[in-house]
């Protein structure tokens, strides 16, 4: 049978015909060899056909087509052009790089299509001596032509809505997590500090946000002064709680501290709040975000679970790609493998378990309300990832559907219909979208308006400006003349 080999080259497709193919498939560690050696495989190889891209736009969108293992119009044509007669296609095969594409060739034009065995080592090939096989190609074409097409491909790949990137909300949880971790250090270790000076502080404050902020205003307790008890009480919000500082330090068993040590506790102490108070800066602007990329999985679940959801699956849409089953278990995945192996129980749930719905239910009822969360989960998600524009009805209406489920297995109180409830739910939406999208033409139409009007007033600027300088002009020419 004969082998042909397809080639996508940023420049062009190629079609080559390999010779002997009986004797290369029985001696693969041979073409390895010869693969390298340019006279060897040009004897092996010979060129078909070359079809060139027209320009940047057309391979890009070749790439593209290829990359979702489908077969472009372009490619179409030069395979028909190009390949044998049709009686002749079924004693040939068609060597390719990808097996998706193999597949779509395979049921266009019905060829036998291989990507295994001695293709990978013929397409090595290929790409090693292109320019060399196909005349008027130089490898300064050949390198300007993938440099172009290699930066196009990318943008084209990263070009999402800004709006809507996901890649935010998976950078914003992992460090919300770090600096959980790391304020729960540094408070730590400010309370083993000052608590040389004032041990007695650590049992009467136990907020460690509060607790760095009374260190800071305090500093050394025998400068203290009740006078300022007003400072003290705004901070730890509770007079009980001040009137016992001040009794404590009468009666404390800390030491004395120096003024040098004393500055460094306060510096850390500034320091600690100032992570606190950008932990809660962070928390809303993950918050918002979630809002913008995935406002029903946030209403449904929370917007710290519903993040840690989209990180763990690495987008939103791979979290919408996942069936129920596996958002279910997201996050427990050590224990899931380690039930498969001693054949014990399966986990019930996993990143999930921190949703307040799953709190809220029985011991008993925990395992089927994450069975019902992580489907609603997978539906708001799919909502959240392929609609255009983004609403939270839906999300709420999960929400209370979730919360009807606990109902039902509390009191046996039957819910909606979930046909209904997404009946009404889709109707709603129709009307915010409807309303979003009135505004968006407003706002469009008022932006044309002030646009024309600047224009308007740069004409008429323009215009003074010249009517000034010819008036300046002639009144200059008048004086020469007299």
């Amino acid at each position: 049978s004969n082998l042909y080999v397809l080639y996508e080259h940023a420049s062009g497709y190629s079609l080559f015909r390999v010779r002997e193919f009986e004797e290369i498939g029985m001696t693969i560690p041979q073409v390895e060899e010869s693969v390298v050696d340019l006279s060897k495989f040009a004897t092996v190889v010979k060129l078909v056909g070359f079809y060139p891209f027209q320009s940047g736009i057309n391979a890009l969108d070749n790439i593209n087509a290829i990359s979702e293992g489908l077969v472009h119009d372009d490619l179409r044509t030069f395979l028909d052009t190009n390949l044998p007669k049709e009686k002749k296609r079924a004693k040939m095969i068609l060597g390719v790089a990808d097996p998706r594409i193999a597949s779509t060739i395979n049921e266009l034009f019905s060829i036998s299509c291989q990507h295994t065995g001695v293709v990978p080592e013929l397409l090595r090939g290929f790409r090693l001596h292109f320019p060399n096989l196909v005349k008027g190609l130089t490898d300064q074409n050949q390198n300007k032509a993938q440099l172009g097409l290699g930066h196009a491909y990318s943008r084209a790949k990263v070009k999402f809505n800004v709006n809507r990137v996901d890649n935010m909300i998976i950078q914003s949880i992992a460090l919300l997590d770090q600096l959980d971790k790391d304020i729960n250090t540094f408070a730590m270790r400010i309370r083993e500090w000052y608590g040389y000076h004032f041990p007695e502080l650590i049992r009467i404050v136990s907020d460690n946000y509060t607790y760095a902020r009374v260190v800071y205003l305090m500093k050394n307790r025998k400068e203290f002064t009740i006078d300022r008890e007003e400072e003290l009480e705004a901070i730890t919000m509770d007079s009980g709680k001040t009137g016992a500082i001040f009794e404590a330090m009468k009666t404390t068993i800390g030491m004395d501290i120096s003024p040098i040590d004393l500055i460094n506790i306060e510096s850390f102490a500034k320091r600690v709040i100032h992570l606190f108070e950008y932990r809660k800066g962070l928390q809303e602007y993950l918050r918002s975000k979630m809002g913008q990329v995935a406002p029903n999985l946030a209403n449904l679940i929370g917007e710290q679970v519903g993040a840690r959801l989209i990180a763990h699956a690495g987008s939103l849409t791979n979290l919408a790609k996942y069936p129920a089953s596996t958002i279910q278990i997201l996050g427990a995945e050590k224990a899931l493998f380690r039930a498969l192996k001693t054949k014990g129980n399966t986990p019930k749930y996993g990143l999930i378990y921190h949703s307040s719905h799953i709190g809220k239910a029985s011991t008993a009822n925990k395992g089927r309300i994450s069975r019902y969360l992580a489907n609603k989960c997978a539906i708001a998600s799919r909502i959240d990832c392929f609609s255009d524009i983004p609403t939270s009805i839906f999300g709420d209406r999960l929400k209370q559907q979730v919360s009807d489920r606990l109902k039902f297995y509390d009191s046996g109180e039957l819910p909606p219909k979930n046909v209904d409830v997404m009946q009404l739910a889709l109707q709603e939406a129709e009307v915010e979208r409807e309303d979003i999208l009135a505004k968006e033409k407003k706002r469009k139409k008022k932006e044309k308006k002030r646009r024309k009007e600047a224009e308007a007033a740069e004409v008429s600027l323009n215009c003074s400006f010249a009517n000034g300088t010819s008036a300046l002009t002639e009144a200059v020419n008048n004086m020469e003349v007299a």
